[in-house]
């Protein structure tokens, strides 16, 4: 029986927070246990199972010794200080057991027990656990986690048998849900990790945290999350920034984005923006790549991992069917990956290759008759990527096992790589094919497996998405107005009384908005003198307070070419609604765009971008990003509409100025964030965009009260 394990563990260049935690030189595992398969004793096994060289105490009274070392009573009885106490204690005992710790100068302590107790009192025991950490100034991993595994050192803490090797690789892996964690950690051993992290109820230490210090390992190439909530805002997105700057990609997995808030919404923005909203602004700010499924995060990880980037233009792929070639360009019609277009250069070299019959394209059908097929491969692999338009390369085919022709492939892709600056993957298109090991022999030899046409393909899109957010242009947001316009604005937005169209207007002009001039009038005459001072054509709308949706009560008319149209549609509106109306100019036809702007209490300000009038709903085709922000983003925002295609001209008609478009955004933009702490929701709808510019004709503006 040794007294403990103990060497000196390697540092990393600066002291951080987290390396008592994450990266310790000595580790208590309070209740430890010589009882097989219980977490007591699983966290023994699994920290001596890896190549950790630090001093490992087990602390039990009940034991002299557990799994060979020596076993303490206390903690207090201990040769040492140690960094870590691992509390393998039921939740009843955790309160005792971490004070106690703290008491022994335990600098990081993790936590199995979910500390929920039957009649608990309050504050609550995760509560007073949260207290004793910020107290005692330590990270805490949990509770209610899985432990980690930081494969740098080769540490493992976990209360479960965690089957992984001891390679360490560039994905930095942090869940919140401890099964996920599990599924992606010790599953697939295609999947190489530095450090995997299930952070639990993160009582004292969040996923940013993990996810910052993950950041400054030299080994760390991706970052990987699944994240329910996001529990310190400020940090996460300092995080996403820090990875932003450093061009590591991060790949995130969000639960629980269901758009419960949209029946509440009383504007069309939070409506169509749902509760989501403001995750997509944020994940589309620093370039993060959203997965839908484990799968898809799973493939991802490993291509976004590979070292080489990939260049301008295209997919290339070369297949051994031509269904699943199809199948291929179906799905990345779908899915919106780029193929590689290829020159006539490129095509007459393939066809100098390819059996009789097969059609020199990308994505290409290599396999004849069979014979020579691993030269005719090889040569059309090389021809595919010396194209200038290839920007990335697969060979796709349903890898098995103990098949010479998937050894050959799987070679012919292998020596593709060897020699190339782009990155190249192997494809299967049925996830569930025979494969371990050669699967395992191809990702290791540097050429990554992805499984399923459709999860590949994802893959490559968010490679892809990456690429271009490293390339985006970059130019200041417009200036605020004069510090006089906001403070004016501010105070008007503090009054009791709600903003009628006419303010709405008036505060989008004040920030740079082209807008419709509006006239308030609330009788007959007064109607007639607006119109006769704007000039006919006008358009006639209800200004009576407590109607925010006016089409939707025929509160608006439109087109009134002379007095007595306008007075008879006065009179109706009168009659129906109330007396007081706006009279503004007809804007000429164009097409209608939805702007909004809503303030999210974790992340800020962000505007909404989608194809207005009538379509705002029918479509429901929208787009978020974080506030303010340039021109050049705004004609991004544009280009991700389905109704973007409206304003190149359609049918005849002339082109939208589409710039004059992104500068209105542009200036809402800095609108919400100048005063977005001051506005519940802002709707513009419609406004219309035309070969003249662009015109805001209806305004919305609710100010936020205070609870």
């Amino acid at each position: 029986m040794s007294e403990s394990r103990s060497a000196n563990q390697p540092s990393s260049a600066a002291a951080h927070p987290l390396d008592p935690l994450l990266a310790p030189r000595s580790i208590a595992f309070v209740g430890a246990s010589q009882r097989p398969n219980s977490p007591g004793n699983d966290t023994v096994r699994e920290a001596l199972a890896g190549s950790f060289g630090g001093a490992l105490y087990p602390i039990n009274p009940r034991y002299d010794e557990v799994e060979g070392l020596r076993c303490f009573a206390s903690i207090d009885e201990l040769p040492e200080t140690v960094d870590h106490a691992v509390l393998c204690v039921a939740s009843e005992k955790i309160e005792a057991a971490l004070a106690q710790a703290i008491r022994h100068g335990a600098r990081a302590a993790t936590i199995f027990a979910s500390c929920y107790l039957e009649g608990d009192s309050e504050p609550a025991l995760s509560k007073r656990i949260a207290a004793m950490a910020r107290e005692a100034g330590i990270p805490i991993c949990g509770a209610n986690c899985m432990g980690f595994v930081n494969k740098e050192i080769g540490l493992r803490v976990a209360a479960y048998p965690c089957h992984t090797d001891e390679k360490v690789g560039p994905i930095s892996w942090i869940a919140q849900s401890g099964s996920v964690y599990g599924a992606l950690a010790f599953n697939d051993p295609r999947l190489k990790f530095n450090l995997c992290v299930s952070s639990g109820g993160e009582f004292a230490t969040r996923s940013n945290d993990y996810f910052e210090w993950a950041l400054q390992r030299e080994s760390t190439g991706v970052v990987g999350l699944f994240i329910e909530s996001i529990r310190d805002p400020e940090g996460f997105e300092a995080a996403l920034s820090e990875a932003a700057r450093r061009e590591i990609p991060v790949v995130v997995l969000k639960a629980g984005r269901t758009p419960a808030a949209a029946a509440m919404a009383r504007t069309h923005t939070g409506a169509l923006a749902g509760d989501d909203a403001a995750y997509r602004a944020l994940f589309d700010r620093y370039g993060v790549s959203r997965v839908d499924t484990l799968d898809e995060l799973a493939a991802t990880l490993m291509l976004l991992s590979h070292p080489a980037r990939p260049g301008a233009g295209g997919l290339a792929s070369i297949h051994d069917s031509g269904g699943e070639c199809e199948l291929l360009i179906d799905l990345a019609a779908d899915i919106g990956v780029p193929l590689a277009r290829i020159g006539d250069e490129t095509k007459r070299t393939l066809s100098r290759h390819l059996d009789p019959g097969l059609e020199p394209v990308n994505p290409l059908d290599a396999w004849g008759i069979g014979h020579n097929a691993v030269e005719i491969f090889e040569n059309c692999l090389e021809a595919l990527m010396a194209d200038p338009d290839s920007a990335a390369a697969a060979v796709v085919s349903d890898l098995r096992d103990g098949h010479y022709h998937h050894r050959n492939l799987a070679q012919v892709a292998r020596t593709a790589a060897e020699s190339a600056a782009m990155p190249v993957a192997f494809v299967t298109n049925y996830s569930s094919v025979n494969h371990r090991e050669i699967a395992l022999e191809l990702t290791e030899s540097g050429v990554p497996v992805l499984d399923g046409t459709r999860e590949a393909l994802q893959a490559f899109r968010h490679m892809f998405d990456y690429r271009d957010f490293l390339a985006r242009p970059k130019s200041e947001p417009p200036p605020p107005p004069p510090p006089a316009v906001t403070k004016r604005w501010r105070e008007r937005l503090r009054e009791p009384k709600p903003l009628d169209e006419v303010e709405s207007l008036s505060l989008l002009a004040d920030y740079g908005i082209p807008v419709a001039r509006a006239v308030r009038a609330a009788s007959e005459d007064e109607a007639l003198r607006a119109a006769a001072e704007i000039g006919y054509p006008v358009v006639l709308k209800t200004a009576q307070p407590g109607i925010e949706h006016k089409s939707e009560v025929g509160g608006v008319v439109l087109d009134l070419a002379d007095p007595e149209a306008l007075a008879a549609a006065y009179r109706d509106l009168q009659r129906r609604l109330g007396p007081c109306v706006s009279v503004s100019r007809r804007i000429p036809e164009g097409v209608e765009i939805a702007l909004g702007a809503m303030r999210d209490p974790q992340f800020g300000s962000y505007v909404m971008v989608a194809a207005g009038g009538v379509l705002i709903e029918l479509l429901a085709d929208s787009a978020v990003s974080l506030a303010p922000l340039d021109e050049n983003a705004a004609e991004r925002l544009l280009r991700s509409l389905k109704a973007r295609r409206l304003l190149d001209g359609l049918r005849g008609k002339p082109a939208a100025d589409v710039a004059s478009l992104c500068r209105a955004i542009a200036h809402l933009s800095v609108l919400a964030d100048d005063l977005g702490d001051a506005l519940e929701q802002l709707d513009v709808n419609p406004l219309i965009a035309s070969a003249d510019g662009c015109v805001a004709v209806d305004a919305l503006v609710i100010a936020r009260r205070e609870a």
